[in-house]
């Protein structure tokens, strides 16, 4: 008997919400960990071809989110939905090929490989047949998927490290082939954790400028988690706030920045009765 293929369906709008305007919605999120609620009801909206930042204090549950978005946790409650499909089930592999790809907060490149060789295991999900699986060992040398890897180091300023094992690169050099590979699976909606971390304000500045490029030049959508709030305030036009696992602000940098609650969360400034009045409601 042949293993029917699970059928993923797109969903019904909910209430007045377009999703036709949206690349990635959660609703009511939540995650345990041994009677540890990480993640409790989170609700996020992302708009199509535009950069949201995901932040707040270490332990609020951002990278939780992301794991439980990619597949690599499995949700307890809720479901999310990339660009109209609820892929909540889906395995974590079946959404790298619907069009999510992500880095890690830990580099998880292959240290033993050269950076064009990491960045080809990027395009597997475009290239998934006999040829793909051989072109990271140099068994099938000339094809266009090596040329656009290479254009693609290169146009990122690597182009002189294509042939080193990225285990001997410098960390910011690492940092960069991540992203190149993350690029290569071609994404509709690319989640960064902690990008710009460990990286120095060149380094800093010169991600930020590919990002935007990124983003305009090819229409990726991006969540980014992101300590850094000068980067986020000049990368990002829209930042969701999480404490204790829940969504407590969202608006505009600027925004966020004036946000009592978000002061609190931070700083441990006790918010306003009338602030915590204003976001329960």
């Amino acid at each position: 008997m042949v293993a029917q293929r699970k059928q993923y369906r797109p969903l019904p709008a909910a209430g007045a919400l377009r999703l036709d305007n949206l690349i990635l919605e959660t609703r009511g999120l939540t995650k345990e960990f041994r009677g540890f609620t990480a993640v409790q009801g989170v609700d996020l909206k992302i708009r199509r071809g535009t950069i949201h930042a995901l932040i707040g204090p270490n332990g609020a549950g951002k990278t939780t989110v992301f794991n439980l978005v990619t597949g690599v946790y499995p949700i307890d409650t809720g479901r999310v939905v990339l660009d109209g499909t609820d892929i909540s089930t889906m395995p974590s592999r079946r959404r790298i090929y619907h069009g999510i790809a992500r880095n890690f907060q830990n580099i998880r490149l292959m240290p033993h490989l050269s950076a064009l060789e990491n960045v080809l295991v990027g395009q597997h999900c475009r290239n998934s047949g006999l040829r793909g699986v051989l072109q990271p060992v140099n068994l099938v040398p000339r094809n266009r998927w090596r040329e656009e890897a290479r254009t693609a180091l290169a146009d990122a300023g690597l182009g002189e490290y294509e042939r080193a094992a990225v285990g001997r690169l410098p960390y910011g050099l690492q940092k960069r082939v991540e992203l190149v590979r993350a690029l290569m699976a071609r994404p509709r909606l690319l989640l960064l954790d902690e990008p710009a971390a460990g990286l120095n304000p060149r380094e800093t500045d010169e991600l930020r400028e590919r990002l935007t490029v990124a983003g305009r030049k090819h229409g990726i959508s991006m969540l980014i988690v992101e300590h850094d709030m000068n980067f986020v305030g000049a990368l990002c036009a829209h930042v969701i706030v999480l404490n204790f696992g829940r969504r407590i602000a969202e608006g505009t940098p600027d925004q966020i920045r004036d946000d009592p609650l978000v002061r609190e969360a931070y700083l441990g400034v006790e918010a306003a009765p009338r602030a915590l009045e204003r976001h329960a409601s």
